[in-house]
């Protein structure tokens, strides 16, 4: 029996620190059907509210047309962006977001924190909706920070297929991560270098798309040298599409 292909989208999340560039990765339940105890970056499948209209509205310097335009499908690829933001706050903690301001929101005070901590429950119990968090604080997602990079389908005969758009992008300075404890057990900042190296000596669990994607970042020294790199297309997808 065929296994059906879901749309999904994954965020790399970078920093630079003490002149190296590192990339933020979590650790996948062991319990997981799809890549359990895997080393990944923030994703997941694309849900039905991520394409709703006032979920891609929301969307800061980027349109439904352009975003379509530049993943190549007809419509509807606003809602590969929300997904990546969606599931970036929902695994990871990180929520790109702007507020009012037009700065990216700051999760630093201890009520604030504790705020969008509850909004974060309630989004992965399915009982609110990203759109919904965004107009009740005042937000605009951060769409125009997220480079699209690449995209990979899962070969035929893994339990589970997406096919998934990756996105890059500089993670927020004034948030703490926390991985989610439930499709996620751990999270690390981690150089691309130190993460390949882990991987070969049989220390970490990398799918394929996870190892060419620290290749391609251990070549770059720096954030900026990372995004000028997306922006050129450097990383282009047709390079990459494995199926």
């Amino acid at each position: 029996m065929s296994v059906p292909v879901r749309d999904a989208a994954t965020v790399i999340l970078l920093r630079d620190v003490g002149g190296a560039l590192e990339v933020f990765m979590v650790r996948r339940s062991l319990r997981l059907v799809f890549a359990g105890g895997a080393h990944v970056f923030p994703g997941g499948a694309v849900d039905a509210a991520d394409g709703d209209s006032d979920a891609t509205a929301l969307c800061e310097g980027r349109s439904d047309a352009e975003a379509s335009a530049v993943i190549g499908v007809p419509a509807g690829g606003s809602a590969f962006w929300v997904a990546a933001i969606r599931e970036c706050f929902e695994e990871a903690g990180y929520l790109l977001a702007y507020d009012p301001g037009r700065e990216v929101v700051r999760l630093g005070d201890p009520e604030v924190a504790e705020r969008f901590s509850r909004h974060r429950d309630a989004l992965q119990a399915g009982r609110r909706r990203l759109a919904d968090v965004c107009m009740e604080e005042d937000l605009r997602l951060a769409a125009d920070t997220l480079s699209y990079v690449s995209r990979w389908v899962t070969p035929e005969g893994a339990p589970r297929r997406f096919d998934t758009r990756f996105f890059v992008g500089a993670a927020p300075t004034e948030q703490t991560p926390l991985h989610d404890a439930t499709e996620t057990i751990a999270h690390e900042w981690v150089r691309p270098v130190d993460a390949l190296d882990r991987h070969r000596a049989g220390q970490v669990d990398l799918m394929f798309p996870t190892l060419r994607t620290l290749e391609w970042l251990a070549a770059e020294p720096s954030v900026d040298d990372v995004l000028a790199a997306a922006a050129a297309g450097v990383m282009a997808p047709a390079e990459f599409l494995r199926g």
